[in-house]
């Protein structure tokens, strides 16, 4: 009989139990690595709608009274568009009020578009968060009465147009979309003039470090083609303005690594406990194989062959229940939170075959490298000791 066929029959019983161990291990791996991965997602997509991923504004940007305004259609508008990191420029207009309706007072912050960039946002009519709906009390058709603070209270009466899902929120205030017009008349502005450029980034540049450098580049394009009787500006970026969000978002990847390494060992460990337990078990078939001419070398690839086909078995359907898992909380967001200290309202998820291939091949070579240590044994076996005639 092949001797390596032979091993595969003896390794039968003991590896289905280990595929099993190793299944569930690589099924919390590709879950964490998919969460973790969805979290980014959905708090840069988030964090890019309030307030884009580059903000053009001046030096004292205050939003609680009219402030000082900047050029909606500046000089530098152009070199700023043609950036190859830039996906487009907004201008917009931010304005902090209270919104009272029957007994109930909220902090909301206005955010005036454009025509056309928010389809809900005519005249007088509002876009409000969810949150803010349930809380208030308001629904689509009731008219939010609004006061503003500023150098003299202002009170102004709109029609809530719309309610949208909302996620991530500014400094504990409720997001509420407006028409800029309606802001600018507000502020006393011309129609001109906005309290800032939000500039969305294409989906590739979505990682810290490159909305940093699109930043910086960004700036640097500002300060270049500014003329001399604009206003003094700054670009800032999401991750400067809410460092203790992506703070956050740092301590879920490293727990997440932790969870990897931890996983990777443990099916690592398993597979050992298995192989050592077999070897023990039939030490003196070991021997004989190696009495009949058989090398150390050539007994610990045919373990390592049939191990390899176990751990690879037990990777693959890991990997499909963790897929099966995401595709089912994609489609009906099962898995719920409490949006007050997770920022969204389910779990989310991204299944990024890249990062799931490189956890798993790196997975896969630790625990191949592991299994290294139980073959050792291998050539400490004396056929003259193990071996009996009867």
């Amino acid at each position: 009989m092949d001797a390596s066929l032979f091993i595969s029959r003896k390794l039968r019983f003991k590896g289905k139990i280990a595929m099993v161990c190793i299944a569930v291990s690589f099924l919390v791996m590709i879950i964490a690595v998919s969460v973790s991965s969805g979290y980014r997602r959905e708090i840069r997509s988030g964090l890019s709608a309030i307030s884009g991923d580059v903000q053009i504004t001046p030096p004292d940007m205050n939003i609680l009274d009219e402030g000082h305004p900047i050029e909606a259609d500046p000089s530098y508008l152009p070199q700023v568009s043609a950036i190859d990191a830039v996906k487009d420029v907004v201008p917009v207009i931010y304005r902090a009020g209270i919104v009272k309706h029957g007994d109930n007072m909220h902090g909301v912050l206005l955010k005036g578009l454009p025509e056309g960039v928010q389809p809900d946002t005519v005249s007088l009519g509002v876009s409000i968060p969810s949150r803010l709906a349930s809380e208030s009390g308001l629904k689509v058709g009731d008219r939010m009465l609004t006061y503003f603070i500023g150098e003299r209270l202002k009170v102004r009466q709109f029609n809530v147009a719309s309610v949208y899902d909302s996620m991530v929120e500014t400094d504990g205030r409720h997001i509420v979309y407006a028409s800029m017009a309606d802001l600018q008349r507000l502020n006393g502005w011309e129609d001109d003039q906005a309290s800032a450029l939000e500039i969305h980034l294409k989906e590739e540049y979505a990682d810290e470090e490159s909305i940093r450098m699109a930043n910086e580049e960004i700036g640097f394009t500002v300060n270049a083609y500014s003329s001399e009787d604009e206003e003094t500006v700054i670009a800032t970026s999401t991750v400067s303005r809410f460092p203790q969000l992506f703070g956050w978002l740092d301590l879920i990847d490293f727990n997440v690594l932790f969870i990897l390494v931890l996983m990777t060992i443990v099916a690592g460990f398993n597979m050992i406990s298995g192989l050592l337990i077999m070897l023990f078990e039939h030490i003196s078939t070991i021997g004989l194989l190696k009495a009949l001419g058989m090398t150390d070398r050539s007994i610990s690839k045919v373990f390592l062959s049939s191990s390899a086909v176990l751990v690879a078995k037990g990777m693959l359907w890991g990997n499909a229940l963790a897929l099966l898992f995401c595709i089912i909380q994609q489609k009906t967001h099962i898995l719920k939170l409490d949006p007050e200290n997770y920022y969204v309202s389910f779990v989310p998820v991204n299944v990024d075959f890249g990062l799931i291939l490189s956890a798993d091949l790196i997975s896969f070579a630790v625990i191949m490298l592991l299994l290294l240590i139980p073959c050792m044994f291998i050539a400490r076996v004396d056929p003259a000791e193990t071996v009996r005639v009867k």
